[in-house]
């Protein structure tokens, strides 16, 4: 394993950002001979216009009422975070309380929450008020810690929310975004504010400087633009990471990172990288930044793809084994925790195979990126696969992660996980054995205050609008409603009813003072798919570029989509196969037992879960004999919450075969076994909605039914 030994000087040397800037140029910067900021395809609608409706809407309650809705009551690093003048942080990155705001933000306000809503004021309201005459945001003010730029992202977006939400605090807001732009740009060009971390994930930053530059220039457009540069300047070349040239095809694990920017290749980095590109294309107009971006999508999911949509990453890339595991929040050092694998070497944190980091270092939830990210890359390239991906994280391997209840929540979920328990041997290299565990804080505490942003972005890029802002996109399928106001004053309202991803069936209704039109997904699964709109025959669907055009009237119109997909097999590794229909994965949901771990002293709800197999998990399947089961709820509603065993409507059943399947230790699956024999009678068995299952075997052997 490559040492992640970073000097914060060295990080920031004047040789360094030579070498970056030659490379960014290499690559056309600025060399495009276009000025300002290039048009996105889509654009997205204020937070508050777009909300859930049906079960989506009970599934953010779900999150309001558990875990995510009570951490300003009992969890240290929100209820007394250095953030608003308490005295807790896990990390010198400054970034536990940013996490909270960025995610509360959204949720209070999907569900009309008045207590988080005053909480994300008055978060707002102390961060605002301490800013430093030189412009500085955050806990720095007023003493002598250090000062880097990453930890004030997750702010800036929340900071931008609220103002979506609420436009009266638009003032207030960007003439502090704007003195903190003049603080770092200077930091910039003087080499300080960037640390190895902070500089894999300066296109977060991008973003805050693009959206001012749009909505909110002020006459800064120059110091925008050039600080847009300065932070591609001292930042990872992800123009290099993405490229099939450099792309690790395996685990890395063993791997020197031929760039030598190792941190790149940790999971959340990569998914924050994805954002970079369609980023640098805005302000250097240049077609390559976009192709390598798709390049890039693509390299990760085929190499470290999982059939849940999201892709391997236990720290850093960890390609196609169905036992390697996918971080909630990624996490590489935890000093006071003792059930991580952390050792000191001469005053620097050890984890795992050597990995060397200073300091501590605390990164975003993986669903939360990669669906921030795909939704970034579709509203400035407009390609659909972005789409499909993103829908398929959020329906499967988001809340796989999560208990029904959003009490507790793991660090790593796998594909096939046989147990959610104290893992010794475990198979994730650079993490603790505790990582599967079901808590509050397995291994550390990062993802109990980011996790919640994953629903709220997801339903917040739900719909889009074309640049003239003429036309409303549905960009996500499921139980949404919107209101907007379109060009000309035209006042549009949209309902959509259905209990998808739990059915084929969307009723949209849509309210509109003049005629427009609107545009809704079709996804690439779909086949034979039809639209019938105001009551008139079904007629086959004609989506161009993955979006159906519909021709909508002053007034009131109605339209059925009806969605229905086939059984479809993914080939993975070791001849095994995992099953999707539509939107969904489908897995073997193992029965299972229940121990509490711990309780929190203050709040007893907030539980860590053993989770252990209580019957037989080593099936082989065949593929030709999957069958699709859909029992709707006679009601017409989900039960709440859906995302747990037995609950969702809808299975798959198949003929399996008893087989020899080994662990590994007694934790976790071995690979799948190629070609195993039975050694039983044929039986069938149902595969569930990945998402609602805890223990699972998502990744199957085959063999050949009589």
């Amino acid at each position: 394993m490559v040492s992640l030994r970073f000097d914060l000087g060295l990080t920031c040397s004047m040789f360094l950002r030579r070498e970056i800037a030659l490379a960014a140029l290499a690559f056309g910067l600025g060399v495009s001979g276009q000025t300002g900021l290039a048009p996105k395809q889509f654009l997205t609608l204020p937070l508050g216009q777009v909300r859930p409706s049906g079960w989506l809407f009970d599934q953010l309650m779900v999150q309001t009422n558990g875990l995510a809705g009570h951490e300003h009551e009992f969890y240290h690093y929100v209820s007394q975070t250095d953030w608003t003048g308490g005295t807790s942080a896990y990390s010198s990155l400054e970034e536990a309380g940013s996490y909270w705001f960025n995610a509360m933000v959204p949720n209070g306000v999907l569900v009309n929450s008045t207590v988080l809503n005053q909480k994300t004021s008055a978060f707002l309201d102390y961060v605002l008020s301490h800013q430093e005459s030189t412009g500085w945001l955050g806990p720095e003010v007023g003493n002598n810690k250090p000062r880097y730029l990453w930890g004030r992202y997750p702010f800036m977006f929340g900071a931008i929310q609220m103002v979506e939400a609420n436009p009266a605090l638009t003032d207030r807001v960007v003439t502090a975004l704007h003195k903190f732009v003049a603080v770092a740009n200077t930091m910039l060009h003087n080499g300080q504010g960037v640390e190895a971390w902070t500089q894999t994930r300066w296109e977060d930053f991008v973003m805050v400087l693009q959206w001012l530059y749009d909505y909110h220039p002020n006459g800064n457009q120059a110091l925008l633009i050039d600080t847009m540069q300065q932070l591609k300047f001292t930042g990872v070349p992800w123009e290099k990471v993405f490229s099939s040239q450099y792309f690790p095809t395996t685990a890395t694990d063993n791997l020197p990172n031929p760039l030598g920017f190792v941190l790149s290749w940790h999971g959340v980095n990569m998914a924050e990288g994805l954002k970079a590109l369609p980023a640098t294309y805005r302000f250097t107009h240049n077609q390559s930044d976009l192709d390598r971006a798709s390049e890039g999508w693509d390299l990760l999911f085929k190499y470290h793809g999982r059939p849940s949509g999201i892709y391997a990453a236990d720290e850093y890339l960890a390609g196609l084994e169905a036992a390697r595991g996918t971080e909630l929040c990624l996490v590489v050092v935890s000093s006071d925790d003792s059930s991580s694998n952390v050792k000191k070497v001469n005053g620097v944190m050890v984890l795992g195979n050597d990995v060397l980091v200073r300091g501590l270092h605390v990164f975003f939830d993986v669903f939360s990126i990669a669906c921030f990210s795909g939704s970034y890359l579709y509203q400035v390239i407009g390609d659909p696969k972005y789409l499909d991906r993103v829908e398929r994280i959020a329906y499967n391997a988001l809340p796989a992660t999560l208990t029904g209840d959003f009490w507790s929540r793991q660090y790593l979920q796998q594909q096939n996980q046989i147990a959610a328990q104290n893992m010794n041997p475990n198979p994730f290299p650079n993490d603790g054995p505790y990582s599967n565990v079901f808590g509050l804080e397995p291994n550390y505490p990062c993802c109990t205050v980011n996790h919640p942003q994953g629903w709220p972005k997801f339903i917040s890029n739900a719909f889009l609008t074309t640049p003239d802002q003429k036309s409303l996109v549905q960009a996500y399928l499921g139980p949404f409603s919107t209101s907007a106001t379109l060009a000309t004053n035209n006042n549009v309202f949209v309902t959509v009813d259905t209990i998808y991803p739990f059915s084929d069936t969307l009723t949209t209704t849509i309210t509109a003072s003049q005629a427009f039109t609107y545009y809704v997904r079709i996804p690439s699964w779909v086949v034979g798919g039809t639209i019938a709109i105001n009551g008139a025959a079904a007629k086959a669907l004609s989506p161009s570029n993955g979006l159906q055009a519909v021709q909508v009237s002053a007034g009131t119109t109605k339209f059925v989509l009806n969605l229905p997909a086939q059984i479809t097999t993914e080939s993975r590794p070791h001849g095994s196969f995992a099953v999707q229909r539509g939107p969904l994965h489908y897995a073997f949901d193992i029965p299972r037992n229940q121990t509490v771990l711990t309780k929190n002293a203050q709040e007893p709800r907030a539980v860590d879960l053993q989770f252990e197999a209580t019957a037989a998990w080593q099936y082989a399947i065949d593929p030709s004999t999957l069958k699709f089961v859909n029992k709707p709820p006679s009601s017409g509603k989900l039960p709440s919450p859906v995302y747990d065993s037995n609950l969702p409507p809808l299975s798959i059943t198949v003929t399996a075969c008893p087989i020899t399947w080994k662990t590994a230790g007694s934790t976790f699956a071995s690979a799948p076994p190629t070609n195993p024999a039975c050694t039983g009678a044929q039986k069938t068995i149902t595969l569930t909605p990945y998402g609602s299952t805890k223990l699972r075997i998502g990744e199957f052997p085959v063999f050949k039914s009589t």
